[in-house]
């Protein structure tokens, strides 16, 4: 069969976009590991699968380069709102707000402007058993643990997907080829996790690297950003509005007092559309 796709990025971290309102993408993961390969295929970190919904206004479905399935992606939140608008889907027309089902509940993004998504990410979740992380506590906060051969102090939040946050005097030093995936698979983490390193610059900026789950190192997480932010607060290293840097730019995050809840604002751009041929085993 030919398979229509488009290929988007939110600051380089990139996702190819299958519609499948209509005609359903035969074994996913399977197409997520050959055409996610950046030498043998299209190249993206995630496939982000466009479908209807019974309790919002449109699907979104993730799977990662190793074909896992997984619960959200903030940068790919704020692309979908983007890929709906741009093609004027009657399920979105008209609609300043989506209501996007996601395997973390309804995500809302908001087109503004200037042409960044503003995306209310909802309430972080930091119970251990919720994260979830094999800790005990009503929240891991610095909590020290021996990960990937060394003590550290970690911060655990869930943003609907789960992450471990470590803050560190050089984000650089990190060699998180080798400690990511160590740390993403350690038995501590029950669904494994994504793992982010942040760096707190004299400007109060928070420098972050990160490795996602299932995908390896990538030039930006959403809510890794978001998980950075509300452990920034939640360390007394920021404050409720902050600027998260990473490796492809900056993401305004706000975890607003009001209503507890996370906004993570930032560009989303699209970058080709084709069709591929697919031949599922």
């Amino acid at each position: 069969m030919r398979v229509p796709f488009t290929k988007m990025h939110g600051l380089g971290n990139d996702f190819i976009f299958v519609d499948v309102r209509n005609t359903p993408l035969p074994k996913p993961e399977e197409f997520s590991r050959k055409f996610g390969d950046r030498r043998f295929g299209i190249g993206a970190d995630q496939i982000l699968l466009v479908g209807k919904s019974t309790v919002g206004d449109l699907k979104m479905e993730i799977y990662t380069q190793d074909g896992s399935k997984v619960e959200m992606c903030g940068n790919g939140i704020r692309c979908f709102a983007k890929y709906v608008a741009d093609r004027a889907l009657p399920e979105g027309r008209g609609k300043d707000v989506l209501n996007v089902e996601t395997l973390a509940g309804i995500i809302r993004p908001r087109r503004l402007a200037d042409g960044r998504v503003e995306v209310d990410m909802g309430e972080p979740r930091l119970k251990p058993d919720v994260v979830p992380v094999k800790l005990d506590g009503e929240r891991v906060v610095d909590r020290e643990v021996t990960l990937a051969g060394a003590k550290r102090r970690v911060t655990c939040v869930s943003m609907g997907n789960p992450h471990a946050v470590f803050f560190v005097d050089d984000v650089a030093a990190i060699d998180l080829e080798k400690v990511g995936p160590a740390i993403e698979t350690d038995a501590l983490f029950p669904r494994k996790t994504n793992v982010e390193f942040v760096q707190v610059l004299k400007d109060g900026v928070l420098l972050t690297r990160v490795w996602e789950r299932g995908a390896g190192i990538t030039l930006a997480c959403g809510t890794g950003a978001c998980a950075v932010g509300v452990a920034a607060v939640l360390n007394q290293k920021a404050a409720r509005k902050n600027t998260v840097r990473l490796p492809g730019g900056d993401l305004a995050i706000e975890w607003r007092e009001s209503d507890n809840r996370v906004y993570m604002t930032g560009p989303a751009s699209e970058v080709f559309s084709g069709e591929v041929e697919w031949n599922p085993s």
